[in-house]
């Protein structure tokens, strides 16, 4: 409990509960958002003490879903979803899974069926982690606390470490970065058997269909999709403690702060925005726009580098595991801002690339969609307009589909003739073969239903873990950390049900817009000068120059045994490895072993 306090400043309180097995234990630290009173404090138990739930997040339709369980003929004792939580799953079972619009990790015990249960929402927003080992069955919202729980501290996982450190990949399977300890991924749940010691396997709850509806035309879509998007904002406005926004002054962001405005026209908006203030990354223009069009009440974050050097140890400390980019530590500033300035709801624009087929458009799946189609006139021009836009070229559409095709066989081979080695110098390739690390790059899944359907079938899988999962992870620590919830209102599966069957043009352009469908809903919502922004910034910091401004850290006293310490050592120092990875990579993972090895 105490390595969790962060995720929950308000009230702490635990219970054992007896089994035929063993003791279970079940423990929580609350962030209270709604229902403030004693009442929601947890670990929850239903009347009858049949279940009893640890619960981590938000249901944002509880009182749609109360009014319905009452009509039913249950009662509550609470204005908590967290009771509404438990009364249908009491009511439906796992079924209930579907019916939820939130974010959760939650854990229930059954006293009649003698079984855990243990689920997380449809993208895991919200984390949970799982160890077994020796006996005992632990489980927590963060690593270090199951660390804290196991006999024997865990060694680090090779596969994650070199998954991370040869291509940057991380947060895409159930591994973490330390062995004996894996993630429930997101869209599961699980079950453990408390008599047997039986582990189920674990069950997919949401995997939506991306089949192309042919029923709505660009129009009708876009009307659509505003009253989806507008409808999740105004659930996500659910809360009874101080609420604000993040913004970056893209798109995404924008969206969010402008709905809230157009649905509460009275309401005092917070807005916190990292500035990187004279270079190529400021948007702070972008920023004082849509802050002027709201009448927001601003709160700008500057980072310098003395600031990331003086926070590099507690910010990796905070997520647990190693991560890419110092834009991580922009975020970590800004949710710092929210809690030092009394929000602790924000709203942030999160999810909304890997539905709409934002950053560069995605261009090789759209590529291959359209090849496989037939349509090879279209997909010559699509390359050739896509290509127009800043920040691409003509060669990088033909080599994204590239990527698309290269066979897994030939996926080392192809890494190298473009100038990346999968095992660099500083790597020891024996000894992660002794470990049964794969070495090389992962491919993209092909699924039963993706012909034709390339760029939908991207889509879902960056949703479902090959992206998405690693932003999500970065931002709940990062907001946790202050005591903030972070809420990101365009993943509801009901908005990615409906995006994914949409055509795919719909979402990125024949000329190579991306995010087309959604600009045009947001017409008269969000200013013209973001919506038809040509640029894509992102929530970037200035990198190469922050870094270069920082001291090398120490090498710890002891390397997992897959690194050659002097190798390593050169290439950190250097700024540049045979891979093209960034320092930041292992710098990161330099100081994450420290911390890991100082801590067994």
């Amino acid at each position: 409990m105490q390595r969790i306090a962060h995720r929950g400043p308000d009230a702490q309180d635990s219970c054992e509960i007896p089994t035929r097995s063993g003791t279970l234990t079940l423990a929580h630290t609350r962030l209270s958002i709604i229902d403030l009173s004693p009442a929601g404090k947890q670990p929850f138990k239903l009347e009858g003490n049949r279940y009893t739930i640890v619960f981590n997040g938000e249901i944002y339709n509880y009182k749609e879903l109360r009014a319905e369980l009452m009509a039913l003929g249950l009662t509550f004792r609470t204005a908590t979803d967290t009771e509404v939580l438990m009364q249908a799953w009491a009511h439906w079972g796992h079924q209930c899974l579907s019916r939820l619009v939130g974010m959760f990790a939650f854990v229930l015990h059954d006293a009649v069926e003698e079984k855990l249960f243990f689920a997380r929402d449809a993208f895991g927003i919200k984390p949970l982690f799982i160890s077994e080992s020796d006996g005992q069955f632990s489980f927590a919202s963060e690593l270090p606390a199951v660390v804290e729980l196991m006999a024997d501290h865990p060694t680090p996982d090779a596969q994650s470490a070199y998954d991370y450190l040869a291509f940057g990949a991380y947060d895409r399977t159930e591994r973490t970065f330390f062995s004996n300890v894996r993630q429930l991924q997101p869209g599961h749940w699980q079950a453990l058997n408390l008599v047997s010691g039986e582990v189920s396997p674990a069950h997919r709850w949401w995997w939506p269909a991306i089949d192309a509806r042919t029923d709505l035309s660009f129009e009708s879509a876009a009307d659509q999709l505003r009253e989806l998007f507008l409808s999740s904002v105004r659930l996500h406005l659910r809360s009874d403690v101080p609420l604000g926004a993040a913004l970056s002054g893209g798109l995404d962001s924008s969206a969010v702060v402008c709905a809230i405005r157009h649905l509460e026209p009275d309401m005092a908006i917070h807005t916190f925005s990292y500035i990187a203030q004279g270079s190529k990354f400021d948007e702070e223009p972008w920023v004082d726009l849509v802050n002027s069009t709201v009448k927001a009440i601003p709160h700008k974050i500057f980072v310098t580098a003395k600031e990331l050097e003086d926070d590099l140890g507690d910010m990796v400390s905070t997520q647990g595991e190693p991560f890419g980019g110092t834009s991580i530590y922009a975020q970590y500033r800004v949710f710092k801002s929210a809690r030092e300035h009394g929000i602790i709801v924000t709203l942030d624009g999160q999810g909304a690339d890997e539905l709409l087929a934002g950053y560069d458009g995605y261009p090789g799946p759209r590529l291959h969609s359209l090849l496989e189609t037939g349509q090879w006139g279209q997909a010559r021009l699509f390359a050739g307009l896509w290509s127009a836009w800043p920040g691409r070229t003509h060669k990088a559409a033909w080599l994204a589909l590239g990527a698309q095709l290269v066979p897994p066989i030939l996926r080392n081979t192809a890494l190298r003739l473009v100038g990346r080695n999968p095992t660099p110098a500083w790597l020891d390739s024996a000894q992660l073969a002794a470990q049964g690390v794969r070495q090389k790059q992962s491919s993209p899944t092909r699924h039963a239903d993706a012909r034709g359907r390339r760029l939908a079938s991207a889509l879902r899988d960056a949703l479902t873990g090959t992206g998405l999962a690693a932003l999500l992870r970065h931002a709940d620590r990062n907001a946790m950390r202050w005591g903030v919830e972070s809420r990101v209102p365009f993943l509801t599966p009901q908005l990615a049900e409906f995006l994914l069957r949409l055509p795919e043009h719909y979402l990125i352009s024949p000329s190579g817009q991306t995010k087309h469908v959604f600009r045009h809903a947001m017409r008269g919502i969000v200013p013209d000068a973001i919506l038809d922004r040509r640029d894509k910034i992102g929530f970037a910091t200035p990198e190469h120059q922050l870094l270069g401004q920082i001291s090398g850290q120490q090498q710890p006293a002891r390397y997992p045994s897959f690194i050659r310490p002097q190798a390593y050592a050169s290439a950190l120092e250097n700024g540049a490895t045979d891979t093209g990875s960034k320092r930041w990579r292992l710098l990161n993972f330099q100081i994450w072993a420290t911390q890991f090895a100082s801590a067994s």
